[in-house]
């Protein structure tokens, strides 16, 4: 098996991009403004212990409360100098597709070059392809689109930015990294121009997964995603360690675990200059998820819950056996982000985020077809989309609102939003039992 070293070798590119993942709304369902943005993007900007975290990567492009008014961070990343990993919300529906075309192109013509020289890529869903897998429909997982709907999606997107200041920029989809090891997505990494993959070790309590085996999971799920990649560039656009909440198989989330997986799968990650954006940087925003990922808690502050810098030895197993023993129902737990959950190639199904992503688009935006117009004007509060934060809410870039997410089986759990809105990896459980039968392949 290749080391993590090697396989990061191969996935680093010459100018390495650091971030994090935001959704568009708070727990609370209400849509961030433009402040709130600008108070994380300087946040992430100036944490102590650690430095680089300049990009942020959205799962829409539309503003929480309108139908197709370009997202608020765009103009906070402008003025705190942010680079940003666009999204485009992909399981509404054609119109709530064509909704977040249009907010696409409404912002290159708002803001210009200013806007263009900060994205660092554009990404057509978030884990879309393991919603609509039968695992993640059998989880219970909100709806997601086939390889055929993200393909086409892909094309529209290029269509859009044609002749524009965006034209150039790289066009991928982020998964998990079990969905991306699913043949029957081959379409997809063919009209890709990289890879987003979204893996938690954490969900992973179908095989042992306390904090010691951490590394050798991330690593053999970057192993399968950069395999199936078949050369073109993976980017690591979800990963995390909770810093608080439910045991998960052998796995417990805590402060000093989290630590641990900083130092043994991000800072190698960190050192091979491999693009990541990390889960997260805050998602207590303002209720606690259960479990939570964010390195900050519910006061937003440069000061993090643990030690960021990379020159620690921490041993991996410090704080990781306690809680071994504690229920490892199969395919109870995922990895993943936001709305969707994590993908799977074949094996037995449960519900769960699949990752640690929050929410990130409003229900409008969920619900396929929703909506008969496309145009710019404001959606009535309702539901807000659905993400990988605790399973009674998950909030989106669309309407205010709350969601409340079906009820995951007993053995599962949703981590809530870090900024919620919909966002790639929200149902965490189905992502275990599905890594067992992968492994049997």
């Amino acid at each position: 098996m290749q080391t993590l070293t090697s396989l990061l070798a191969l996935a680093s590119t010459a100018s390495a991009i650091q971030g994090f993942n935001y959704g568009s709304t708070f727990t609370t369902g209400a849509a961030k403004q433009q402040s709130d943005f600008e108070n994380e993007f300087t946040t992430a900007q100036n944490l102590v212990g650690t430095s680089g975290w300049t990009s942020a990567r959205l799962y829409t492009m539309v503003q929480g409360g309108t139908a197709s008014d370009p997202i608020s961070a765009i103009p906070a990343a402008i003025k705190t100098k942010t680079t940003l990993l666009l999204g485009l919300w992909a399981s509404g529906g054609d119109t709530s597709f064509a909704n977040e075309i249009l907010a696409l192109k409404a912002a290159i013509k708002q803001y210009g070059d200013d806007f263009a020289k900060l994205v660092d890529g554009i990404s057509v869903g978030s884990e879309d392809l393991y919603r609509d897998s039968p695992q993640g429909i059998a989880a219970g997982s909100n709806v997601g689109v086939g390889p055929d709907v993200i393909v086409r999606y892909i094309k529209e997107t290029k269509d859009a930015i044609a002749g524009t200041g965006l034209e150039k920029a790289p066009i991928g989809h982020v998964d998990t990294w079990t969905a991306w090891y699913n043949g029957t997505n081959q379409p997809v990494i063919d009209a890709c121009d990289w890879i987003g993959m979204d893996a938690y070790p954490y969900f992973q309590d179908s095989m042992p997964n306390d904090i010691s085996q951490a590394k050798s999971l991330f690593q053999d799920a970057l192993s399968k995603t950069q395999q199936a990649a078949g050369g073109k560039s993976v980017w690591i656009t979800e990963t995390g360690h909770p810093v608080s909440g439910k045991t998960v198989g052998q796995s417990i989330a805590s402060t000093s675990n989290a630590e641990t997986y900083w130092q043994d799968v991000v800072c190698p990650l960190l050192d091979s200059k491999t693009n990541l954006w990390y889960y997260t940087l805050q998602d207590a925003t303002p209720d606690t998820p259960n479990p939570s990922f964010g390195i900050v808690g519910n006061k937003l502050q440069t000061t993090p819950l643990f030690d960021l810098g990379c020159n620690n030895t921490k041993s991996s197993s410090s704080s990781s056996s306690s809680a071994g023993a504690s229920s490892t129902a199969s395919g109870s737990s995922g990895s993943g982000s936001g709305s969707s959950a994590s993908a799977t190639a074949s094996g037995s199904s449960s519900t769960g985020i699949s990752g640690g992503s929050p929410g990130g688009v409003s229900s409008g935006q969920i619900s396929s077809q929703e909506s008969a117009t496309v145009t710019p004007t404001a959606i009535a509060p309702g539901t807000t989309g659905t993400g990988s934060g605790s399973s009674s809410s998950g909030s989106g870039s669309g309407s205010n609102g709350t969601f409340t997410s079906p009820a995951p089986s007993s053995s599962s759990t949703v981590p809530a939003s870090s900024g919620a809105g919909l966002q790639s990896g929200a149902y965490a459980a189905a992502f275990a039992a599905i890594m067992g039968a992968i492994y049997a392949l």
